[in-house]
């Protein structure tokens, strides 16, 4: 018996000492995946014997060019991975640039998470094996370092305008709880399918503000992070619904129900929290359609934002207006005239050169230009990716509040 207990503490102990090197328990070879050496490259390793054709996709990989319903989208490439003697299947990638990357591997056509990577992340129905390199200033924002670190919440609340209860993701900065000042609060909004899971998670929300508060970049706030589709009470798996499959397809979007109800976020917001309570203590930014989402929350509500961000967004009306919201998309122009007459603090435009919505960001500006309406523009390589909106994100933030 004293023998067998010894035998198991000895596996336990080698199991904590290599965690990777000991998934197959001991049986074949012992391989590790990702595998990344001291230039930044970085080696994936499969064990599948039997398997016919093995290969990686990735966001680190050269992008291929893919059209979808009349737009030109950048999709992660792939790359062939290569099988020894023993059935392991490598690729090496050149040395990667620091950032947090993405990626899949494909077994004789079946989509897979890497099995030797513990560390995974969900986009709306996919599942990704996530990868970081650090190195550099901003990566490292990505990463939780050794500072002071907020408080994150799932919290709920009541949405009398929805008819259902809802879901925030919120963010409180080291100190809120024995400080007993008041923060100003930013309202940052995710993207098609996304939900309020999404900016803590692909989008690193909550390192990045701990590590820009912790450096005195950004002002202590509070971060609150919502759930766009007003049909969901929250994200796919945590809901009375189930463990229904998550879907992109979401019924109104982007249709004014969501702006219409958004309010009903502010008010539970500055009924519950320590909170400054005016427009210059309030920010809105957001992704694509939570860009779209804090375009039209903000011109339809002029005296609620003196920050407002678009990332990547969409700026024009996607669908035709219906269920009793006919006004929410009408006379944009005319509406962002009247939220420049009120004198925003700052008005942020963020975008990938090759973005499929760079056109419509453009249009906007030279409708802005045309005004003489004072904004911040920031273009970017790539396309309409998390990689992007990280880096609009640590941009964004540290002009709050100031």
């Amino acid at each position: 018996m004293k023998k067998l207990l010894f035998l198991a503490v000895l596996c336990l102990t080698g199991m904590a000492a290599h965690p990777q090197q000991n998934l197959n328990w001991g049986q074949g070879p012992q391989v590790a995946s990702p595998d990344v050496h001291a230039d930044n490259s970085v080696t994936f390793n499969l064990i599948a014997p039997q398997a016919q054709k093995v290969q990686i996709t990735g966001d680190f990989l050269p992008p291929k060019k893919v059209e979808y319903q009349g737009n030109t989208y950048d999709m992660p490439g792939t790359a062939d991975l290569v099988k020894n003697d023993q059935g392991v299947w490598s690729f090496t990638t050149a040395p990667l640039k620091p950032e947090l990357y993405t990626y899949n591997i494909i077994v004789d056509g079946v989509k897979i998470i890497d099995p030797l990577n513990v560390y995974n992340i969900r986009d709306i129905n996919n599942l990704f094996s996530v990868l970081l390199i650090g190195g550099d200033a901003r990566t490292d924002l990505y990463k939780v370092n050794k500072v002071t670190h907020g408080t994150v919440s799932k919290v709920w609340y009541e949405s009398p305008t929805a008819g259902i209860t809802r879901r925030l993701t919120v963010y409180t900065p080291a100190g809120y709880e024995t400080s007993g000042k008041e923060y100003p609060v930013f309202y940052l909004l995710h993207g098609i399918g996304g939900d309020e899971n999404a900016w803590s998670e692909l989008g690193r929300a909550t390192q990045i503000m701990d590590n820009l508060i912790a450096q005195g970049k950004a002002e202590p706030m509070i971060l609150v992070m919502t759930n766009g589709n007003i049909s969901q009470e929250a994200c796919p798996g945590e809901t009375s619904e189930g463990f229904r499959v998550p879907t992109m397809m979401l019924p109104k979007t982007m249709e004014g129900s969501f702006e219409t109800a958004f309010p009903d976020v502010v008010k539970f917001i500055e009924k519950t929290y320590r909170v400054k309570k005016d427009k210059a203590h309030r920010a809105i930014a957001g992704l694509s359609m939570g860009g779209f989402h804090s375009l039209f929350i903000s011109i339809n509500n002029p005296d609620l934002f003196d920050y407002v961000g678009l990332f990547s967004a969409a700026v024009d009306q996607q669908q035709k207006n219906q269920d009793g919201f006919p006004g929410i998309y009408e006379n944009r122009n005319q509406k962002i005239d009247n939220l420049f007459s009120k004198s925003p603090k700052l008005f942020w435009i963020g975008i990938g050169s090759t973005d499929f919505l760079i056109k419509n960001n453009n249009d906007l500006r030279a409708y802005l230009d045309s005004k003489h309406h004072k904004y911040t523009y920031l273009e970017t390589d790539g396309g309409h990716i998390w990689r992007n909106w990280r880096i609009y994100l640590t941009e964004f933030t540290p002009l709050l509040f100031k």
